[in-house]
């Protein structure tokens, strides 16, 4: 081996080592702060149950805390703060919301693996199956506070409770998202706020695609699992003519290729039919014996379910359409929506 290749692998092992043992120092203090944070949040509770029955009792309690920390240990104990600790202690002592089953002692509080500031942001979150699936999703995916806040921010839970039941929605509160077949990778609509297109503007189907490959990391969070870029506007021909697939990815965990086609305005059956060549096609050509077969997803701007519906055969499992939205929803477009598609 030549000696500066060897050098330059022993050093880069060193600092592996030591970017992992940082990693695992960030989580231990990470660890350690939620837990106290959340005793802190335990004792201002028993203090005022403890306390004088009065109204302004807990007010007082807390300012007086907030001034004697902040003496002691400088800023990071404000009222506002306090107050956090105090819904945190509420918010994760009722056994079925906590992710770890906590208890008393620290060693059963050793499971807290997101940081202090997405445990500030979950407890705003009311529906206890709701927070549970974010604070499983945040730990499983690894997500920064800012991709947390993103991905509520584009109703990801009840985007993905649509088209499932009752039993599927609860086994997302439980274990997060698991995907065991190509319907549990479709999301109806597709939030693409990111690529800072107007929602109403006239943009051409081919601005989408170069906005979407500019914007490729998040587009891949919006994708959700598994998922990683092969291609743009691939090619494949026969009969003298040419065909090109908007975009081709790769799922690892269903093992499969997924060609997605953007669409600008109303879905039409014959992109449809479009998309089940392209699969076809790719199946029976290019699919390894190794692979499972190929899924389609259709993005559109508008999307009649009747044109899927009667377009696809009954037991269809590989072709899918959804809507694009280059806006959040708001919550009452959002609440109608999840209306129009349970009743």
């Amino acid at each position: 081996m030549d000696i500066k290749k060897r050098k330059l692998d022993f050093h880069n092992t060193i600092i592996e080592l030591l970017h992992t043992a940082r990693q695992k120092v960030v989580r231990s203090v990470n660890q350690t702060m939620t837990y106290t944070y959340y005793e802190i949040g335990k004792r201002i509770v028993e203090e005022e149950q403890k306390g004088e029955e009065r109204a302004d009792y807990g007010k007082q309690l807390l300012s007086s805390l907030s001034k004697t920390l902040g003496q002691e240990f400088g800023r990071g104990f404000s009222i506002r703060n306090l107050e956090q600790m105090r819904k945190f202690y509420l918010v994760y002592t009722i056994p079925q919301t906590l992710s770890a089953e906590l208890k008393t002692t620290k060693r059963q509080y050793s499971k807290f693996n997101i940081s202090w500031s997405h445990y500030t942001f979950l407890i705003r979150i009311e529906d206890s199956n709701e927070r549970k699936f974010y604070e499983i999703e945040s730990e499983k995916n690894n997500w920064s506070i800012r991709e947390l806040k993103r991905q509520h921010n584009s109703a990801l839970y009840n985007r993905l409770k649509l088209g499932r039941n009752t039993k599927e929605i609860k086994s997302l509160s439980k274990k997060g998202l698991s995907i065991q077949n190509p319907k549990d990778l479709i999301k109806d609509p597709y939030i693409l706020e990111f690529i800072g297109l107007p929602e109403h503007s006239s943009y051409s189907e081919n601005e989408l695609e170069s906005t979407i490959i500019n914007k490729l990391e998040l587009f891949l969070l919006e994708l959700g699992n598994g998922f990683t870029f092969v291609a743009r506007q691939k090619r494949f021909s026969f009969d003298d003519k040419h065909f090109y697939i908007d975009l081709v990815f790769y799922n690892r965990i269903l093992n499969c290729m997924v060609l997605i086609d953007l669409k600008i305005g109303e879905l039409k059956h014959q992109d449809i039919g479009q998309m089940q060549m392209y699969v076809n096609y790719y199946d029976r050509k290019l699919t390894l014996e190794h692979e499972n077969k190929t899924i389609g997803l259709i993005l559109s701007q508008h999307k009649n379910d009747a044109v899927v519906q009667y377009t696809l055969p009954e037991n269809n499992d590989q072709i899918f359409a959804s809507k694009h939205k280059t806006i959040l929803p708001s919550k009452k477009e959002l609440k109608k929506l999840l209306t129009t598609k349970t009743t």
